[in-house]
């Protein structure tokens, strides 16, 4: 909830007493300040609902959870809005792969995911827009792509340009071509002009999901899809886009390159936050490893409160291995910080908090609220919703 306050105009200037109200405090994210002005607006990449909620899916929500809660508390308004990519070929693999329908399997997901959010205390986004709502949003950015020469049309696919996009991601071509593959972007597709173009739009096979267009029936692209939600939803730009590590590229790329070739408005995300990976014993945690360590599991045998903590004492874009001993640390640290706040006595929640704006310090923070205890370590356990 925000802390925005309205205060009444004062006309007598002999009533204008009191201390001066101090400056608002803003958010420093990714080592620059986010100055943000009335409400601030979060774009969250959010889950493909073809399976089970994995401790990497929570680690990115649980942060986009404490960054709103932060900006928040700077006093602006915070619309987050977490996308559903509910057209996709991992989903329509997995509802033929179960006998079901894509629409069908991708709700049942949903449900199992928002369980496991409500279980870990990840507030509800107030907005939730999902794939297969939002094609015409798609064919829309695919007429407008085209119309600015930043994608063409063959055989009923449109491709957005995407050399630029890769020049400017900083990896290798090699490196970058080895993504793009493992994306499913097909970058030895003989239809594009350049391996780093990706579909914007593409016709449905048999038995696929298909939408009329312009170009025939087909279906949206991934990248286009959060592309036209965002659009869609919030408009030319964000204060934060925020996802996996993972998606820096070529997801979060090609929709940000998307998003700033139709509207002109640079950049379209202010800011970005990139959650690192969760490893198992160094490798990244996937379903295609068989590696998987599932919230609903861990929550038999730990309290939300200690896992919520476990994701978040740590900065928010390092890369880290699970180790199931580690989760007790969490708790005894969770209960160290609980009997802090039990302590007599007032503390100025003000410096138990600002490390929180400095990059989401939440280390720091709770070391502050372990050493002051009382209002600060209190007002910690609010704002990272470890109550």
């Amino acid at each position: 909830m925000s802390m925005r306050h309205v205060t009444s105009a004062v006309v007598d200037a002999a009533q204008r007493v009191g201390a001066a109200p101090p400056a608002p405090a803003h958010l420093r994210l990714g080592g620059g300040d986010l100055p943000v002005v009335g409400s601030a607006r979060v774009y969250v990449c959010g889950i493909t609902p073809y399976d089970v909620t994995h401790l990497g899916h929570a680690s990115t929500f649980v942060w986009a959870d404490v960054l709103a809660t932060v900006l928040d508390g700077t006093g602006v308004e915070t619309r987050t809005c977490r996308n559903v990519t509910d057209v996709d070929d991992v989903l329509l693999e997995a509802a033929r792969a179960r006998g079901t329908y894509f629409d069908e399997l991708a709700l049942t997901q949903e449900a199992v995911f928002d369980r496991s959010m409500r279980a870990l205390r990840v507030a509800t986004p107030a907005h939730q827009p999902r794939a297969r709502y939002h094609v015409d949003a798609v064919v829309q950015l695919a007429q407008a792509l085209l119309e600015v020469g930043a994608a063409h049309e063959r055989d009923g696919t449109v491709w957005f340009r995407g050399p630029d996009v890769a020049a400017g991601s900083g990896l290798g071509r090699d490196d970058a071509l080895a993504r793009s593959a493992a994306y499913g972007d097909r970058p030895d597709d003989p239809a594009k002009e350049d391996p780093f173009d990706v579909a914007v739009w593409r016709p449905s096979s048999d038995g696929e999901p298909a939408w009329p267009s312009p170009w025939g029936w087909g279906r949206p692209g991934w990248h286009a899809e959060c592309a036209a939600m965002a659009l869609a939803v919030q408009g030319a730009s964000v204060d934060v886009l925020v996802g996996g590590a993972d998606l820096l590229f070529p997801h979060h790329a090609y929709q940000v390159a998307m998003a700033e070739a139709v509207t002109g408005v640079r950049p379209f995300a202010r800011a970005q936050l990139h959650v690192g990976e969760v490893r198992v014993a160094g490798h990244k945690m996937a379903k295609s490893t068989g590696n998987l360590v599932l919230v609903d599991d861990l929550l038999r045998d730990v309290s939300p409160a200690a896992l919520r903590l476990h994701l978040l004492h740590r900065p928010y874009d390092e890369a880290w291995d699970f180790e199931r001993p580690l989760l007790d640390e969490s708790q005894e640290l969770l209960d160290a910080l609980h009997a802090a706040a039990a302590r007599p006595g007032r503390s100025d929640p003000a410096g138990v908090l600002a490390p929180l704006r400095a990059d989401l310090d939440v280390r720091a923070s709770v070391a502050a609220a372990l050493d002051v205890g009382g209002d600060g370590a209190r007002q910690l356990i609010s704002t990272l919703r470890l109550a």
